[in-house]
């Protein structure tokens, strides 16, 4: 059996069944908002979270700063998790693309707490200050293990936005992995937030593309950024496709992602080398070792067992579960994991 790479749900390959609809793509140019199955893939996404308009795009991070950049202005600040992929991913992007300040908060596995917003706003009144602009907000969280956000949350959340006036993004890179687990009706949990950005190269398994999703006028301006930031793609009908694909074939399957992650982790949190293991919700679980200098040797011992992983801060490790990940893969991982011994 060949290697099973746990590293991310970002390596997947487009099936023969994706490949084929890539292929017998219709084309145009998009720049000129003429690719027909750009603009079908907008509209069925647009739709599918009761949005007005959306807009393709190369990636996630590429979806998250355009939003970002379209809600704010230069001086201001962004209200984010300090575990959020905004801040701590995207190269510094908030700084240099918007020009805006951050307000980091420590909520529980990469969620803000509803409680945490209020001492989190800037006085309005105080020139010392930059004026709160924006809150962000990621579900799935990465950095929490795949942790989803309690739908009560979101919901306080919304409500603290709409009395401050701010606008709520939602970065939705595992948006469909999130929803798998609450059960909220798309339109229902689209509804709570201005701007969404998901991402179709994760779980879904497209090879490339995010959208990003809001009002007419908010993706209008978003498309000048996409402009500006180089974003612009001419026939990516061929890429949108296989987004296409990936919305109308890929998501009920994630079940099958998460039952894999859970036995994954049932599997490590057993072994005398780890000290815990992050709650495992969705499709990542993270693996805290008792001992962090082990971290590269454990990852070691996996790799030369066919069993890649990817280190996730001191003394962590993280495994994530996605469509080219079978049984017989788990079982790998499984055997290779209680093959280590004491470290």
């Amino acid at each position: 059996m060949k290697n099973a790479d746990f590293r991310s749900d970002t390596v997947t390959l487009p099936t023969p069944s994706m490949l084929k609809a890539m292929m017998d793509a219709p084309l145009g140019d998009d720049v000129f908002q003429e690719d027909p199955t750009v603009n079908a893939l907008e509209a069925y996404a647009a739709d599918l979270f009761g949005k007005e308009s959306a807009l393709f795009c190369a990636s996630g991070t590429q979806t998250n700063q355009i939003a970002i950049m379209a809600h704010t202005s230069p001086g201001g600040e962004v209200i984010c998790h300090a575990e959020s992929h905004i801040y701590k991913y995207e190269g510094g992007g908030i700084a240099r693309n918007s020009q805006c300040s951050m307000k980091l908060v420590q909520g529980n596995l990469g969620r803000i707490l509803p409680n945490q917003l209020e001492s989190c706003l800037n006085n309005p009144k105080d020139v010392h200050l930059p004026l709160t602009q924006l809150v962000s907000v990621e579900d799935t969280a990465n950095r929490g293990g795949g942790a989803v956000y309690k739908i009560e949350d979101l919901r306080d959340i919304q409500k603290f936005c709409a009395t401050k006036g701010l606008p709520l993004h939602l970065d939705g890179a595992r948006i469909f992995n999130a929803l798998a687990v609450n059960g909220m009706n798309t339109k229902t949990y689209g509804q709570m937030f201005d701007s969404i950005s998901l991402c179709l190269s994760k779980g879904l398994g497209a090879p490339v593309g995010s959208l990003l999703l809001g009002t007419e006028s908010f993706i209008e301006k978003a498309r000048r950024f996409r402009k500006v930031l180089g974003g612009g793609m001419r026939q990516a009908g061929i890429l949108a496709a296989a987004g296409i694909y990936a919305l109308e074939n890929n998501i009920s399957r994630l079940h099958e992602d998460h039952r894999r992650a859970k036995l994954l982790g049932e599997t490590l949190v057993m072994q005398s080398w780890v000290q815990e293991i992050f709650p495992v919700e969705t499709n990542i679980v993270v693996a805290v070792l008792h001992k962090e200098d082990q971290r590269d040797l454990v990852q070691q011992q996996l790799m030369d067992l066919g069993i890649a992983c990817i280190a996730f801060g001191p003394g962590m490790l993280r495994f994530v579960t996605h469509l080219n990940i079978d049984d017989e893969a788990l079982e790998k991982a499984i055997l290779a994991i209680k093959s280590i011994g004491k470290l």
